[in-house]
């Protein structure tokens, strides 16, 4: 594997980073409701669970056998939760339940505009995960919003936290898909592009929640996708010394994808009601990954 490899799986791995940029866009401009929310997580989460089965493990299983295929499946998923509980942070609008003590957290209310929705954040007696949809802005009597609470800040560096443990994987199944061969890499980088849409809208809304600006607020969630290119880059110039590695490597990936599937994007999704929406949102998302895998030839 040459040098124009990696750096091709790095700009793959950075296209498909760029959907969190389109979705910080809509959120800005258009500001999508619950129903809408909950069909956009659907899709991306039917992308990551054909993702991992049809593509990731199936190859692993076909290069190197179930063991090979089991054994990084597990180890991925494994990793993801051992993340998921020892790093406080929040994604998607969400704080870990004992992850940060009970702090106040931003939540996102949609119908808000963004250069008018600063207030006071507070958790609800006796929750431990703020949703997507929480209770609206507090106002102050004058009319004027309330300043930034300070624990914005914490706030802030937990949602950072939360983007890159999931988009650096992502990264990595990129860079070691392509390592494979540069189609299942174009298509790997297809789907996380989807995938990435909702991710960004979710980075977006709380930004403008907390008084951002919307121009700043697009381009943080813009800059969470660049977190990407990293995990391919690493994938893809560790595995061109290891080629053996590849299978194991792939199966890792669709383990990673399985469990922030199920862990976040599903319960999230329907957190909110309009539970159909979010089911047909999981097939269009599935439907999409066949039509491409049948379309690449993979």
């Amino acid at each position: 594997m040459n040098l124009n490899t990696v750096l091709s799986a790095a700009l793959l791995s950075l296209i498909a980073g760029m959907g969190t940029g389109l979705g910080g866009w809509l959120a800005v401009v258009r500001k999508p409701g619950r129903r809408s929310f909950g069909f956009l997580m659907g899709v991306t989460a039917g992308v990551m669970i054909s993702l991992s089965f049809l593509s990731l493990v199936n190859e692993a299983w076909k290069m190197q056998g179930y063991l090979t295929a089991t054994i990084g499946f597990a180890l991925g998923a494994l990793l993801m939760f051992g993340f998921d509980v020892l790093l406080p942070h929040i994604h998607f609008g969400e704080m870990e339940a004992g992850s940060s003590g009970g702090s106040a957290l931003p939540v996102i209310v949609p119908e808000s505009d963004c250069e008018t929705s600063r207030g006071e954040f507070q958790a609800p007696p006796g929750n431990d995960r703020v949703g997507l949809f929480g209770r609206k802005r507090r106002r102050r009597g004058n009319g004027h919003s309330a300043s930034i609470n300070p624990v914005m800040m914490q706030s802030g560096v937990l949602l950072a936290i939360g983007i890159t443990i999931h988009n650096l994987p992502e990264g990595f199944a990129v860079g070691a898909g392509y390592a494979h061969l540069p189609s299942f890499g174009v298509m790997i980088a297809l789907a996380i592009l989807l995938h990435n849409i909702p991710e960004g809208i979710a980075t977006a809304l709380p930004l403008c929640q907390a008084g951002m600006s919307r121009g700043k607020a697009f381009r943080v969630a813009l800059l969470s996708g660049f977190a990407e290119p990293v995990g391919a880059l690493a994938a893809a110039t560790f595995l061109s010394g290891f080629q053996s590695l590849i299978p194991g490597s792939l199966a890792f990936a669709g383990g990673v994808m399985m469990f922030i599937t199920l862990d976040e994007l599903i319960p999230i999704a329907r957190e909110h009601g309009h539970q159909h929406y979010t089911a047909l949102g999981i097939i269009l998302g599935s439907i999409f990954v066949f039509l491409l895998s049948g379309i690449l030839g993979i």
